[in-house]
């Protein structure tokens, strides 16, 4: 329920009487109005008070800042199954796997899911069913990204050696030192 003090406060501040603008009350004016007192043409006190809790302060500047962070996850169990079978197929063995270079960046819009691998890289599994795998750092451990990482967007919206940081899900931050497209070749 609302204070009867809120409601009768507006009405309280039309007949609150003017301050004195001489003699031994100058002191409780402020000093503006102490310069331009003579009085009778000035707005009633208690107004200036709601007026001046109501004017927005002037801002100097502004800044306006976008920031994109992108979530890479793990592959799931089912695309393990098909996208393995591409990549290491077991089955066949007329078929391998061979590294060849991949460039210096790859689009992360294009970027489907992520595994760690045991040789300490990363396999990224594209949308198009391309796979490439990225070296890390020395000091980096590609088990830390067991559940996915992130990534900051950039402007050209891609993920380039030696400039991007990919961030575990448990903080760590690494770069990617190298980027190979592995490629099933028949003998």
């Amino acid at each position: 329920m609302t204070s009867p003090a809120v409601l009768f406060a507006p009405l309280m501040l039309l007949f609150t009487p003017p301050l004195p603008t001489g003699g031994q009350d100058a002191h409780l004016l402020p000093r503006a109005e102490q310069r331009d007192a003579p009085g009778a043409d000035r707005a009633a006190p208690g107004w200036l008070a709601i007026e001046a809790a109501r004017s927005v302060p002037a801002q100097a500047q502004v800044r306006i800042e976008q920031r994109v962070i992108i979530r890479i996850g793990p592959r799931s169990d089912s695309g393990r199954q098909n996208m393995s079978s591409f990549v290491a197929p077991r089955a066949a063995p007329s078929r391998r796997v061979v590294e060849r270079e991949a460039g210096e960046c790859l689009p992360v819009a294009a970027i489907g899911a992520v595994q760690p691998s045991r040789d300490n890289r990363l396999m990224l599994y594209m949308r198009d069913r391309r796979v490439y795998a990225a070296r890390l750092e020395r000091s980096c451990f590609a088990r830390d990204f067991y559940s996915g990482f992130y990534v900051e967007r950039n402007s050209d919206g891609m993920l380039c050696v030696d400039r991007d940081k990919l961030q575990s899900r448990n903080g760590v931050k690494c770069e990617v030192q190298k980027l190979h497209r592995l490629v099933a070749e028949r003998d």
